[in-house]
């Protein structure tokens, strides 16, 4: 079963914990795989080998964002190249971890009104999902996770583990200048080896320079570091969902699914009359000559994740361009999957973070040719047989590569 939900949520770490407050509910998908039922014992144990969850979850923008005024100031509109002397005025965020709950479960434990089994069902907090300890009853929790406030066994969460934390949740840098520079290291005299566009998000790898305003970010180059000036910082955690969540959500993904047939029968009848065409109109002799030997693309045909693959498949070779979307002349990673899609008919954004957004989720273990694979600040096009074609760098172009040479953050499927 796949699980879609994305809230956005802000924090303040008081003297007793953590207050959340909710700000949004945006469908977004969470793949956990086993479909399941609420269970009386309070907790699934059914899960399908393998499976694999997303962080989409929802992003908790907790206290340790940068606090200093002058790191809430106006997003810079130009490139980073442009600033001059990053220094960042915030101090390190102090981290607080002993009022978190993490569910540590096969699947999902119920969370219920009351400290009792027999007590009404009010959501799920599903694997690694996250909430606030309120107070304790016996053999007891109770949490507020997103908009579901309830109780949970004991048993069934650890809470104030900073480890544990910090293995649930996906600490994130979004973008706010026009460019951002990604460098080799902790300085803006270092080599720049990535570009990332506004409002992406990357996902951060180490804090350690944060006093000196850099911050370690993972990107298709590499690691490397980023200014803390541009870039807003968050974490993101998964959280429980309400009965009323979980509806919206199947209705979405059932919507979804019925738009992918669509799309993929309508791609496929516009490929059939575009060859019926092709076949009814005379072709002209070759001219003589010099042979110019240019090279040739086959038009997509079909409707199906392998149709999507064979056509993306004949560029490989052709040019990686920073902000490019030519599958011939140039294109970057988000513009080569939004390229490719279109020939079928289907419209994507210019963004490797908005492609986590569309279609519906699969579990990597139910990956299919076709689907797209989104990692931080960046996305790929599986090929099967555990690999992937993507446009990677300004090094190697448009290649192939291994699916999971980098943690995967997301799969979604649109035909």
């Amino acid at each position: 079963m796949n699980r879609n939900r994305k809230v956005r949520l802000a924090a303040t770490i008081l003297t007793a914990g953590l207050t959340i407050t909710s700000t949004g509910l945006t469908a977004f998908a969470n793949p956990i795989a086993g479909a399941t039922a609420m269970l009386s014992t309070d907790v699934s144990i059914t899960q399908t080998a393998n499976s694999y969850t997303t962080l989409s979850g929802i992003n908790l923008a907790m206290a340790n964002m940068l606090s200093s005024a002058n790191a809430a100031a106006n997003a810079p509109t130009e490139t980073e190249e442009k600033e001059t002397d990053v220094v960042a005025t915030s101090s390190r965020p102090v981290n607080d971890y002993s009022n978190i709950a993490i569910a540590k479960v096969n699947d999902f434990v119920n969370v219920r009104a009351h400290a009792s089994e027999d007590s009404e069902v009010v959501g799920k907090l599903y694997s690694n999902g996250a909430g606030t300890v309120l107070k304790k009853k016996g053999s007891w929790v109770k949490i507020e996770s997103g908009s579901v406030v309830g109780y949970v066994k004991s048993k069934y969460v650890v809470i104030g583990d900073e480890k544990a934390v910090k293995k649930a949740s996906r600490r994130v840098a979004k973008v706010k200048a026009d460019t951002l520079y990604v460098r080799e290291k902790a300085t803006k005299k270092a080599d720049i080896i990535g570009m990332v566009p506004r409002d992406e998000d990357l996902t951060v790898t180490s804090e350690k320079k944060f006093d000196d305003g850099w911050v370690k970010v993972s990107v298709e180059e590499g690691d490397g570091y980023v200014s803390t000036k541009y870039v807003d910082l968050s974490t993101e955690y998964t959280y429980a969902e309400s009965k009323a969540e979980e509806q919206a959500r199947l209705a979405a993904e059932a919507a979804a699914r019925a738009e992918a047939e669509r799309a993929a029968a309508a791609a496929a009848a516009a490929q059939a009359q575009r060859a019926a065409a092709t076949s009814s109109t005379p072709q002209a002799a070759p001219s003589g000559g010099a042979n110019t030997q240019q090279p040739s693309y086959t038009a997509p045909s079909g409707g199906s994740g392998s149709s999507v693959v064979n056509y993306a498949s004949q560029f490989v070779g052709n040019p990686y361009v920073y902000g490019g979307s030519s599958l011939t002349n140039g294109t970057d990673c988000s513009g080569f999957v939004m390229s490719v899609y279109s020939a079928f008919g289907v419209s994507l954004p210019h963004s490797s973070s908005g492609d986590r957004s569309v279609g519906y989720a699969v579990s990597t273990s139910d990956m299919q040719p076709g689907d797209i694979v989104c990692y931080s600040g960046h996305v790929a096009i599986y090929a099967g047989n555990g690999t992937i074609v993507h446009a990677s760098n300004p090094r190697t172009g448009i290649t192939y590569g291994n699916v999971n040479y980098r943690q995967i953050l997301a799969v979604r499927r649109v035909l």
